[in-house]
């Protein structure tokens, strides 16, 4: 009955998903599903509120993709994402290298004064 709910105040069907429907993705989802959600929820920032500590979650997830897309998503939000600050700068830590580095761009862009060592790579021109 309480997913029905939330499937009826959410809007199910009309295409396009939800911050809410993202966020369950995002935990609940298989891998592509949780990808889509970590990719889509930086884009509703009006949402931050919500799709901050959901992201932050997936920082720690079991899978690496779900955890650089996540701390990507988590950057794109900029200042709004400042709780989840603890956690970024633990992942620059982690096993794998895209997500330290992703990790390390999230941090620049959320407060580019106190982690301006992590500036983004440049780019090789042609």
């Amino acid at each position: 009955p309480a997913l029905l709910l939330l499937l009826a105040v959410t809007g199910c069907g009309k295409g396009e998903k939800s911050t809410a429907q993202l966020i369950w993705d995002l935990h609940s989802g298989g891998e592509k599903e949780r990808l889509v959600a970590a990719r889509l929820l930086p884009s509703r920032s009006g949402d931050a509120a919500q799709s901050v500590p959901a992201l932050t979650a997936a920082v720690r997830d079991p899978d690496a993709d779900i955890r650089r897309s996540s701390a990507i998503a988590l950057g794109n939000l900029g200042e709004a994402a400042s709780e989840s600050v603890p956690t970024l700068q633990a992942a620059l830590k982690d096993k794998d290298a895209r997500v330290r580095e992703a990790a390390g761009v999230a941090l620049n862009r959320i407060d580019p004064t106190r982690f301006a060592a992590f500036q983004p790579p440049k780019r090789k021109t042609r």
